[in-house]
């Protein structure tokens, strides 16, 4: 019997009373952190408030399939085609420095072009950009903002908490566990913190043998989905750089990367998973993984990445004045549940504050060329 998706409904979200006034209370604290970071990150700019580290800017191609079935065919991917693409891969944490200080969890945005149709962001509907905003980990420690509200305020001041050895480790350990003391026993975190011990245990790894999921759920047209960027299986095969030490030098995980591009071309698939079941495939709890017996997810696009030299500095230049975000997409995959809601504007106030800061222009590009050159 062929498996039966959950159509998407408005209702598949929660509402929040208290939405607003937490996200007002998150936007300023990310505004201080940046305006704070550039004498306080040690670079002299001022930082992204997560994923403040970039291993490099890459040139690439989407290709969406041909021939997908009708419920994969949806959005952007019911149009078969090209569309030349950058990818920008990270660190995780909010904070700069070697390699071995920030951990293990790592990202990859996707920023598409000649995407038709306005994308939901209000004050640039018409830039014909797609972007996702990946991360090396199915499952997200936080599930909403009020729960970010002390979970970023913990991550913003991790190295404060870990530099005191173990009795920092374990008041960092209480204070997410309690929420700082504001939850009651009953609703303390315990599945975010679990979530969050399970990302932090991701072994070091070539960022290109890496899978990067969505996070939270997105509408897939009439559907509900996550999208994982997961490497091709001959691409994978061919790395010659598969372990990382971190504890080796300083930089690491750049360097790898720029020497495997350098030497051979790379794919990835792009995947789309659909929800069959809301109990065990939720849209509100980000700490948990769907299963994939219940929905495979299957390749609806590949993402190519051609031979290429990205180890001049301005490839760091170039790409730190770009901007990624979730909701820089068309309708029709809109990001889905509180946590990926209140993304919409703290990724558009982030960007606006460190662009101001930084004296970058903040303007979308409008083809792959336009920033890296022909």
């Amino acid at each position: 019997m062929a498996t039966q998706f959950v159509r998407y409904t408005p209702d598949v979200e929660d509402d929040d009373p208290h939405f607003d006034q937490n996200l007002k209370s998150v936007i300023e604290r990310t505004e201080s952190y940046i305006s704070e970071s550039v004498e306080a990150g040690g670079t002299g700019r001022a930082l992204r408030d997560a994923h403040a580290k970039g291993y490099g800017l890459v040139r690439g191609e989407v290709e969406i399939l041909d021939g997908l079935p009708p419920e994969y065919a949806q959005g952007i991917y019911a149009t078969p085609g090209t569309h030349d693409a950058l990818i920008r891969f990270s660190n995780g944490s909010p904070h700069a420095g070697a390699d071995a200080r920030l951990g293990a969890a790592t990202g990859l945005a996707l920023k598409m072009f000649d995407i038709p149709g306005p994308t939901l962001l209000e004050d640039e509907p018409d830039t014909g950009t797609f972007d996702y905003a990946n991360i090396n980990g199915p499952v997200f420690f936080c599930n909403t903002i009020e729960h970010y509200l002390f979970i970023q305020e913990l991550f913003l001041n991790a190295p404060a908490y870990f530099s005191q050895g173990r009795p920092g480790a374990h008041r960092f350990f209480t204070e997410f566990v309690t929420g700082k003391g504001t939850l009651d026993q009953d609703n303390w975190a315990w599945d975010e913190f679990l979530a969050f011990l399970r990302l932090s245990k991701t072994p070091p790894a070539n960022i290109l043998l890496s899978s990067y999921w969505t996070m939270g759920a997105v509408r897939h047209g009439d559907y509900i989905a996550k999208v994982r960027i997961t490497p091709d299986p001959d691409s994978a095969a061919a790395v010659v750089r598969r372990t990382i030490d971190p504890t080796s030098a300083a930089e690491v995980f750049r360097p790898a990367l720029q020497a495997e591009l350098q030497e051979r071309p790379y794919a990835f698939d792009i995947q789309v998973q659909l929800c069959a079941d809301l109990e065990r495939m939720p849209v509100e709890d980000t700490t948990v993984e769907w299963p994939e017996q219940l929905s495979p997810s299957f390749t609806v696009a590949k993402l190519r990445l051609p031979q290429q030299d990205i180890s001049a500095p301005e490839n760091l230049e170039k790409m730190d004045a770009l901007s990624f975000t979730p909701w820089r997409v068309t309708a029709e995959h809109a990001p889905l549940g509180n946590i990926m809601r209140a993304r919409k504007e703290v990724y558009r106030q982030s960007s606006i504050e460190r662009h101001k800061l930084n004296k970058q222009p903040r303007t979308e590009p409008r083809s792959v060329d336009e920033v890296l050159g022909a």
